[in-house]
């Protein structure tokens, strides 16, 4: 798939999918399970203060005939409720509304009730921008401040999950710092990528091309890569951009969103199914495109 719009376009074609919203009464969540309803995309079962949920519907305008309201104030309650019905299989897609992302969490990762992995949950980016050949994703930029080496690789098999889900069967991915030269004691970030590149060489990481340390501009720009004599599969074609820390996926994703023009659309990947997060300040493009990204990923997780 090559643009956001074939992948809203292919959620659809899968079928409309169940969204379990924890504590949903929350403008933003409400808009995007509607519009994703409107467009045949999803179907919300709406656990949160019953009351509120119905005066938000009348004020944007929406029709609550046939959607399951479950009246729960209590925003740790809602989580895991909404998390139970994703578990029993009533429900696909978690959704956040109004409550705090580590009160969905926990009741994400409880061991015995939740949806628990074993890996570290992570935040998955995708974007399209014009200036770029394809789809690509950046993580982390929302969940793990500053990922240890076995964080890095939990968010490096997350990515490749969600990308693999998008067609891409055997992804690139790059591992992106500062610089691409090796600088232990200074920039410790650069090491840990050139231990990851040679796991993955190793057969150590399977289903992916690793790569790194790669500055941006050799991620992305092939010429760029042939300007340093980079030899390498990814430099110039990644599929992923892996950030060495919070701070640097942050900046990036929220850079190419507001100073680049890109679309994107995000979800959280490392649970037994997808988790959608979506921001007030989020567009609704952002929003469709995320709950369209979670339902193609469903499958996969």
């Amino acid at each position: 798939m090559k643009s956001i719009d074939e992948i809203i376009a292919s959620a659809k074609s899968g079928g409309i999918k169940r969204i379990a919203v924890a504590a949903a009464h929350e403008q933003s969540a409400l808009e995007a399970v509607f519009d994703a309803k409107a467009e045949g995309l999803a179907e919300p079962i709406l656990i949160g203060d019953a009351e509120i949920i119905k005066s938000m519907a009348a004020e944007l305008g929406a029709s609550l005939e046939g959607i399951q309201i479950i009246d729960e104030k209590d925003f740790a309650k809602a989580a895991r409720e909404a998390v139970a019905l994703v578990k029993a299989g009533e429900a696909e897609i978690l959704m956040k509304g109004v409550l705090d992302t580590s009160i969905l969490l926990r009741a994400v990762l409880n061991k015995e009730n939740g949806l628990n992995t074993g890996r570290l949950t992570s935040h998955v980016a995708l974007m399209e921008t014009r200036f770029y050949h394809k789809l690509f994703i950046v993580s982390d930029a929302a969940i793990n401040i500053a990922p240890d080496m076995q964080g890095k690789l939990d968010i490096i098999n997350n990515a490749v999950i969600v990308s693999r889900a998008l067609g891409v069967e055997k992804p690139k991915v790059a591992l992106l710092a500062a610089v691409e030269k090796v600088n232990p004691e200074k920039m410790p970030c650069t090491a840990e990528a050139a231990i990851i590149t040679q796991m993955n060489r190793r057969g150590q990481i399977k289903d992916c091309i690793i790569d790194g340390p790669l500055a941006l501009d050799n991620a992305i720009s092939a010429e760029s890569a042939k300007i340093k004599k980079i030899v390498s599969e990814v430099a110039g074609d990644a599929d992923i951009l892996i950030a060495p820390d919070i701070e640097a996926g942050n900046i990036l994703y929220k850079a190419l969103l507001d100073l680049g023009g890109a679309r994107g659309a995000g979800i959280i990947a490392g649970a037994a199914k997808p988790i959608v997060l979506t921001s007030r300040t989020d567009s609704r493009d952002t929003k469709m495109a995320s709950i369209a990204l979670a339902a193609l990923s469903c499958q996969n997780f």
